[in-house]
């Protein structure tokens, strides 16, 4: 592009006249530089005198100076843009190889982690893990939920479940089986009944282990089933043979709904969780009437702070020797279980202790003689009793008593210090086990 600029320049410098006469050429000298040459015939001369002189030898070479004073500048622009353009190569080139030596030195530091942390990885696994004290100020290490997942009307975590480290065994040789006393073992479950319906994958029975009145004894069999919008059924079965055949005597239907599987029976009362709310009532089974009511104080609820396996367990309500109990978590206590004694009649709050385990980090709990006790899976064959939490000494401790999910999906345990046993629902199955108590 730019010779043929140079061809018209020339062009307009020499004039009209001769440009079918001028020629140009392009030639390398001996030094290798390249000479451009232009060559205009005379209109008027047919032959170059000795000496050139006058006007026109003047006005000619004027031209040809202006003419190689535009070629330099042309030839000279390219040249600059030219380099100018090597060095921007060059430069992204170095910042290239720059870039490419910093993330090899990247890649190899990676490559060393990865190897140290294989080796850590193996060095613990060749060793059993060192017994532990649970710190109080991180709930074993374990980190806030946001909250369990919701699946339809009803819910149900599928999460992978993390069991607590635990010690050895306490010592067979002070267990005993009367009055109170630590958690010792705990039986195989016994099944007493399968429910029927999807409405019975979930749910909570029981037996009232101070039966007060007439009409219901100590036999009396109380059942929920758990699953549905709006849960009110209750079924009462004169002992465990009749629900052993499935022959309720009779039905009551609740006032107001149950909410999951943290009810309990207590002195001809049902006590309760009203549906989505932190509300507790307490139903006479006599005369079928909610004859008190009140708010757990700022407890969570609705899957704010369940057990591990979900299904709206926040508020979970217990029975032991020494009255009646409520199992929950607060914002406060950022997911930690908040143990409650209760008044059995007005339900207002007597006393409550903040534990150092997290809710949703354990499958369910009960009450034991003032001690509260957690299952570490509700869906692993084989668990284990792994925590305890004594409201006397107000000191808690990690357990290893062994305990069995039959079948698989354990959503509702409670303890009946009258049998000593604990009452368990299990995949649709209703279980008992016996338990073995020792000396503190």
């Amino acid at each position: 592009m730019w010779v043929r600029l140079a061809v018209f320049v020339c062009w307009l410098v020499l004039g009209g006249q001769g440009q079918d006469r001028a020629s140009f050429h392009r030639s390398g000298d001996r030094t290798g530089r390249c000479q451009y040459t232009f060559t205009v015939d005379s209109p008027v001369e047919s032959s170059c005198p000795s000496s050139i002189r006058g006007p026109e030898a003047e006005n000619l070479s004027a031209r040809l100076t202006l003419l190689e004073a535009v070629v330099s500048r042309v030839l000279g622009a390219e040249g600059l843009t030219e380099v100018a353009g090597e060095a921007s190569d060059v430069q992204e080139t170095r910042r290239l190889i720059q870039d490419k030596e910093q993330l090899d030195r990247q890649v190899q530091e990676l490559r060393r982690r990865v190897e140290e942390l294989t080796m850590e990885t193996e060095k613990l696994r060749e060793k059993p893990c060192p017994l532990v004290q649970a710190d109080p100020t991180d709930g074993f290490g374990v980190m806030k939920g946001s909250g369990p997942v919701t699946n339809g009307e009803f819910q149900e975590l599928k999460a992978e479940l993390s069991e607590l480290p635990a010690p050895a065994k306490v010592r067979e040789n002070v267990q005993n089986n009367t009055g109170c006393g630590e958690l010792v073992s705990v039986g195989e479950p016994e099944t007493h009944q399968k429910a029927d319906g999807i409405t019975g994958k979930y749910g909570m029975w029981f037996q009232d282990p101070v039966a007060t009145g007439r009409l219901y004894g100590p036999n009396t069999v109380w059942r929920i089933n758990a699953v549905g919008k709006d849960v009110k059924e209750l079924y009462a079965y004169e002992n465990l043979e009749q629900l052993a055949r499935g022959f309720p005597m009779k039905v009551v239907v609740l006032p107001e709904p149950v909410e999951s599987t943290g009810a309990t029976v207590y002195r001809g009362f049902l006590y309760y969780q009203r549906r989505r709310s932190p509300t507790l009532l307490r139903f006479d089974l006599a005369s079928e009437k909610i004859v008190s009511r009140k708010d757990l104080p700022q407890a969570g609820f609705h899957g704010k702070y369940p057990y591990s396996w979900g299904g709206y367990t926040d508020i979970d309500l217990a029975v032991d020797e020494q009255g009646l109990w409520a199992i929950y978590s607060t914002d406060k206590a950022r997911g930690a279980i908040v143990l409650s004694q209760l008044d059995p009649e007005s339900l207002e709050v007597i006393r409550s202790w903040e534990t150092n385990v997290r809710k949703n980090k354990v499958a369910n709990a009960f009450m034991i003689c003032g001690r509260l006790y957690t299952i570490a899976s509700y869906s692993s064959k084989t668990t284990t009793v792994n925590y305890t939490f004594d409201t006397v000494s107000g000191k808690s401790k990690m357990l290893d008593v062994p305990f069995h999910n039959h079948y698989r999906y354990n959503s509702m345990i409670d303890y009946n210090y009258a049998k000593k046993k604990l009452y368990a629902w299990d995949n649709f199955h209703m279980v008992t086990y016996d338990v073995k108590l020792g000396g503190f």
